[in-house]
């Protein structure tokens, strides 16, 4: 089984404007759904992307404008 990896954007753009709300709902998400072993969540520093953020990578792909709403139809999508 291949692990994926998501990538939140701590730049102080994407985190004032929603990631530190992000980060939490996946922390959450992830151990409430027994998903440790499946899900390697990191930070990053600013991906430059602050106009269009809050930005999280999933395996490497850009997603921007993201809220908790979003990031559970992508979560989803993973299984």
């Amino acid at each position: 089984m291949t692990k994926h990896n998501i990538k939140v954007c701590m730049g102080s753009s994407c985190f004032a404007r929603g990631n530190l709300d992000n980060l939490n709902f996946l922390e959450n998400y992830i151990k409430e759904n027994n998903l440790e072993a499946e899900i390697e969540l990191v930070g990053a520093l600013c991906q430059n992307e602050c106009s269009s953020g809050p930005n999280i990578y999933i395996d490497d792909v850009l997603y921007n404008e993201i809220n908790e709403e979003k990031l559970e139809k992508l979560l989803v999508e993973l299984k």
